[in-house]
């Protein structure tokens, strides 16, 4: 019972109290090298924050510099790493005058800030700092209204604890403690303590005062993880620490310590990376953790492409550290591209993340978890110990603990390792010291990967280009796509897939693959997607969307050919049509696990014969069919006949769990012999929990065809009970959009109405592509016009599709049924 009253009181307490009680626990580790990050991390979590930072003064008073900070980058808002102190910035006048500054969107916008803010909702705050010599918290949002009142009494209790313990700027002109060293960023001379001289098995005498003697007795797997730390160009304002080994004239390597800080110059003065060096070895269990990284070592050794650095991290650390989950993602651009997940399960992972991860290349935007974004930007290990104030997106994957990796490689973040506990994980010296190494090893595995599969690289950047990146989300059914290039060669493949959200919950399926191995192929493959797509958009049937394409390929003049398979699903009713044009035909697996290689009659390639006829074939989907299209690099070989390989993706499909898509997916590709190209995509049809209430009428050129139509419209309305407050500007609209057909159109007019969802669309057919346009303004002399200005002023949208070779103009209106 106690404990539910404590929860309950938890619970009851305001986002303010939550985050002293929350800044108490961090405040009280004075010793902690992070404790700076850690408070102003509490300022994106209780105060919506996208980036804050601390600004303390130089030694000389003149400027104020950023110290440390937390979030999204400060280049994103504009924001400088040092200011004058004397100047007119809002960081300098809370310094200055003690009292907090908040600006909103209107005062930033004229200033120099709003130049160069990412939005309108740009909002900034400045809180005076209570350390030695003063300075100030600087904190932006973009949140609607920005800083409230909550968030406002939760950055002053922030920056009550973010006190800095002295002004930074010149070096100390005393004697450095032994364990201590002070380097100059621009010269790369060094001052180091006696005490690490003697680590390093170097005499006062002998040593020149150049870091570059150090870093010369680093084993040389280290050094560029080393080098990250001592390289200003990469370097960001704020604590870092790193192990790493360095040589002895005999016996294993020995293990150090780094702790620094980089701190910025003054007026006239380098910046400088100050700390300590101290003995780890006492900290860590030889024999253990010296053979799991040089089994790991062993195991990148051989690793030759990126996925198979991946496996060797996940093996090498995930069983040893008992963790839970375990991801490696590269970092391309501002984006992590997963390359493993351990377990492969989606719903281990977060919400976001598996949002993200539902094409055949999983990523997530750094930008959304700001907490990994500066745990790469500072380029050093970071571990979170259960309970941490952490974004879900992180927080989900260890729940008991979390460790990020970034993979330092080259100068460079080559991408990073999360690693995850659901249970309290106590981290000890010896964990924290394997997780240093292996990420200093995984960093340089996946540039040595990259340099010698550089081929796959380029054919995995020429399709993540021409293929979509994710997949569109489906009424009624969940679709996945795989894409895995030939491992034979620098070539570049031609298979493609797409999916293609149609007007009334239909979507069209395509699959295709051109023929040959080459730029030309890749570049014919996008040609063919395009138009495929713009065809379909057209509103033309199966058959006239795949007749069209092989048009279009024959009149481009090239040598190539290509086959595709098409299908179009109606979502509502379980009905699609297949067309194939020299491809192989669709599995289907049906609910009870049997599955079925459709017999189905096709045309010939695309790009072979003008006057091709490509016949659709009619299909049956049940809820929980799945629907498999592939290329022939699955199922056909040097070792495998073509039937075979149908049979045998057939079976695997009648064996797999149709309830996790993904993984069907992944358990189908496990088969490929990689001589060719792949492309899988796959559909699970589940249909529609409510189905839309569908009624049509073909509107006759004759004196009262308005009022045809309009009584249809009242019969149609009572027959779904539908209640007759709304029926004036219903009426209204099918009166404009009919007469409008009428008037300024030949051939056939329809009307449909669907309900659905308590919104009821009128939508009418007409056979002229012309678009109507709502005029900007009409007088009192114009005899036309009105009418789209009344269907735009009495529904919720309005708008045009089209319809094989004609139009729809439809009208969305929301109904109490």
């Amino acid at each position: 019972m106690a404990n539910v009253v404590s929860e309950g009181a938890a619970v009851s307490r305001t986002r303010t109290e939550r985050a002293e009680l929350a800044l108490e626990a961090v405040t009280a580790d004075l010793g902690s090298p992070d404790r700076l990050r850690r408070v102003l991390e509490h300022a994106l979590v209780f105060a919506g924050a996208a980036f804050a930072g601390v600004y303390a003064p130089a030694a000389n008073g003149v400027s104020l510099f950023l110290v440390e900070s937390a979030g999204l980058p400060r280049t994103l808002y504009g924001l400088r790493d040092s200011y004058p102190a004397a100047g007119r910035s809002p960081a300098a006048e809370a310094h200055r005058d003690g009292r907090p500054v908040w600006l909103g969107p209107e005062a930033i916008a004229g200033g120099p800030e709003g130049r160069r803010t990412p939005s309108t909702d740009f909002s900034l705050a400045c809180l005076p700092v209570p350390m030695d010599g003063g300075g100030c918290l600087l904190a932006v949002t973009e949140s609607p209204g920005g800083f409230g009142t909550e968030d406002r009494a939760c950055l002053e209790l922030i920056a009550r604890a973010a006190a800095w313990p002295a002004p930074v700027g010149a070096a100390d002109t005393g004697e450095l403690p032994a364990d201590a060293f002070s380097l100059a960023m621009d010269t790369g001379r060094i001052e180091v303590g006696e005490g690490i001289l003697e680590l390093f098995g170097i005499t006062r005498e002998q040593f020149d005062g150049k870091v570059e003697t150090l870093l010369g007795r680093t084993v040389p797997e280290d050094l560029p993880a080393l080098m990250s730390v001592v390289e200003a160009g990469h370097m960001s304002i704020g604590d870092r620490e790193l192990e790493f080994r360095i040589l002895q004239p005999s016996g294993p390597p020995k293990w150090l310590r780094l702790r620094g800080r980089l701190l910025p110059g003054g007026e006239g003065l380098p910046a400088r990376l100050v700390g300590t060096v101290a003995d780890a070895s006492t900290l860590r269990s030889a024999v253990t953790d010296v053979a799991r990284v040089q089994r790991l070592a062993a195991a990148l050794a051989t690793a030759g492409t990126v996925k198979d650095v991946s496996q060797a991290v996940v093996a090498a650390l995930r069983r040893p550290l008992q963790a839970d989950r375990i991801a490696l993602a590269e970092l391309e651009n501002d984006r992590l591209v997963v390359t493993v997940l351990d377990p492969p399960e989606p719903e281990v992972w977060p919400e976001l993340w598996r949002s993200e991860w539902r094409t055949e290349w999983p990523d997530a935007p750094v930008r959304a978890m700001p907490t990994l974004a500066a745990a790469l930007r500072e380029g050093r290990t970071r571990i979170w110990s259960a309970g941490a104030e952490l974004e879900p997106a992180l927080a989900e994957v260890g729940p008991g603990g979390l460790a990020v990796l970034p993979l330092p490689a080259a100068g460079r973040m080559a991408g990073a390792c999360l690693i995850g506990w659901d249970h309290p994980h106590d981290f000890g010296p010896d964990e924290r010291a394997l997780l240093t190494a292996a990420a200093t090893l995984a960093g340089q595995a996946l540039m040595r990967a990259h340099a010698f599969d550089a081929e796959h690289e380029l054919v995995g950047m020429l399709q993540r280009t021409l293929l979509p990146r994710r997949l569109p989300r489906l009424p009624g059914g969940v679709a996945v796509a795989r894409y895995l290039p030939t491992t034979a060669g620098l070539e570049v493949g031609g298979d493609w897939y797409d999916v293609i959200p149609l007007p009334d919950n239909h979507v069209a399926l395509v699959i295709g693959d051109v023929q040959g191995h080459n730029a030309g192929a890749a570049t014919l493959m996008g040609q063919m997607r395009t138009a495929l797509r713009a065809y379909a958009a057209e509103g033309h049937p199966p058959d006239v969307v795949v007749s069209h394409t092989n048009r279009l390929l024959l009149e481009m003049e090239t040598d190539l050919f290509a086959t595709c398979a098409y299908v179009d699903v109606d979502m509502e009713e379980g009905t699609a049509w297949c067309v194939r044009a020299g491809h192989l035909p669709p599995v289907l697996r049906h609910p009870d696990g049997t599955t079925t290689v459709v017999e189905t009659e096709g045309g010939p390639p695309l790009g072979v014969a003008a006057q091709a006829e490509f016949p659709m074939t009619p299909l049956r989907l049940q809820r929980g069919t799945v629907l498999a299209l592939t290329t022939d690099g699955l199922v056909e070989s040097a070792e495998e006949e073509l039937d075979a390989g149908l049979d045998r993706l057939a079976h695997d499909l009648s064996a797999s769990d149709p309830a996790h898509l993904g993984l069907v997916a992944d358990t189908l590709l496990a088969g490929a012999h990689r001589g060719d190209d792949v492309a899988l995509l796959l559909l699970r049809y589940d249909g529609l929990a409510v189905l839309p209430l569908r009624e049509g009428w073909t509107v006759w050129r004759v004196p009262e065809a308005v009022r045809h139509a309009r009584r249809f419209t009242r019969r149609t309305l009572r027959g779904w009970e539908l209640p007759a407050d709304d029926l004036d500007a219903v009426l209204l609209v099918v009166s404009e959009l009919v007469t409008n057909a009428l008037v300024h159109t030949d051939g056939q007019v329809r009307l449909d109405l669907t309900f659905v969802s308590r919104r009821l669309r009128v939508a009418v057919t007409d056979a002229s592509p012309r678009t109507p346009v709502k005029p900007t303004s009409i007088g009192w002399e114009a005899t036309g016009g009105r009418g789209i200005l009344l269907v735009d002023a009495v529904s919720a949208a309005w708008g045009t599709l089209p319809v094989s070779g004609g139009k729809q103009v439809w009208a969305d209106l929301p109904l109490d049924g």
